[in-house]
């Protein structure tokens, strides 16, 4: 058995990722770190968890506990000015390490950057699978974009590419604001941070070339969705993303089958479906992911897999028809 240990375990991706390692057969939770729950068993995450779990400890105990692979479910500025680990797996789930221009910080998330970027890796599995062990963690927008977009990007005019995005309330995380209140999301959809998302840069950063991502809340509590539209140079998009798509834990729908949030709520998988615009002639890929899950703990338990030599699904929600 491989020891993992959790920064920042009461939110959203780190209640996840420890639901997922809950069920790995290859890893162990040797220490939950939360600064607000510290002293507290781990009844005090969920009433369902019993005695086989560890107590909650402050998030600095955690990250000193030497696990073998460590799960950074903070903040953005909070985990950038952490020192990682001289040893040992880091998967980062926040935003700190995603981007190489530290400079770009200060735009695009609102602080400074003091920590160190080097020996980061933006890992997205299918894509691009880290070789060390320092990982950052790809965001959920960002995730479903290149998905849908990357293995097209030498077949697609980079000029113009819009990324029109759709996800739960639970993307914008645990702690309290208006924006998350029933009384504002409930029977309303609403667009935010127009022009000015986090997760533009980082996915420009893969592409090679910038987009137009447009975000949305639903009133939902999971789930993502983006429509992208391009111009296509060649054509044989379909057969680029079966080839990059084969045999992972995306699924390329066939013709005319459109992603539905519905199948990915609660999974680690995602859909991707392309179509042609009749009018225009533009491709039209979708994506459909969980945020909390291939956007957040499921691809980083992926991520951590793939770093410590593990087979890559293991600990993952594929299975199973959702009704």
């Amino acid at each position: 058995m491989h020891t993992a240990a959790i920064l920042g375990c009461s939110g959203y991706t780190g209640l996840e990722t420890l639901d997922r390692l809950l069920s790995h057969p290859e890893l162990e939770v040797v220490a939950l770190g939360s600064n607000s729950h510290a002293g507290s068993g781990a009844s005090a995450l969920d009433v369902r968890l019993n005695g086989s779990l560890p107590p909650v400890v402050t998030n600095a105990e955690a990250a000193a506990a030497g696990a073998e692979v460590t799960f950074w479910c903070l903040g953005h500025e909070e985990a950038a000015g952490l020192e990682p680990p001289a040893d040992g797996v880091v998967v980062d789930l926040s935003g700190a390490h995603r981007l190489r221009n530290p400079a770009l910080y200060t735009q695009w998330y609102g602080f400074e950057h003091q920590g160190g970027l080097d020996g980061w890796e933006y890992a997205l599995p299918e894509l691009h699978a880290a070789e060390g062990r320092l990982i950052a963690n790809p965001g959920c927008y960002a995730t479903a974009a290149l998905l849908a977009l990357a293995p097209l990007a030498d077949a697609i005019d980079p000029d113009g590419v819009v990324v029109d995005g759709k996800s739960g309330v639970s993307g914008a995380g645990r702690s309290l604001q208006p924006s998350s209140h029933a009384g504002f999301v409930l029977e309303n959809v609403s667009a935010y941070k127009v022009g000015a998302h986090q997760h533009e840069p980082e996915i420009a950063q893969l592409l090679g070339f910038p987009v137009t991502l447009a975000t949305h809340l639903l009133p939902i509590r999971r789930g993502l969705l983006v429509t992208c539209y391009a111009r296509a140079t060649g054509n044989d998009l379909r057969e680029r993303l079966e080839k990059a798509y084969a045999g992972t834990v995306v699924r390329v729908l066939p013709e005319g089958a459109t992603p539905e949030l519905a199948r990915v709520q609660h999974t680690d998988g995602a859909e991707v479906a392309l179509f042609t615009d009749l009018a225009t002639g533009r491709a039209i890929v979708v994506c459909a992911i969980d945020n909390l899950g291939k956007g957040a703990a499921g691809q980083a338990v992926q991520n951590a897999n793939l770093a410590l030599g593990l087979e890559e699904t293991l600990g993952l929600r594929l299975a199973g028809v959702l009704v």
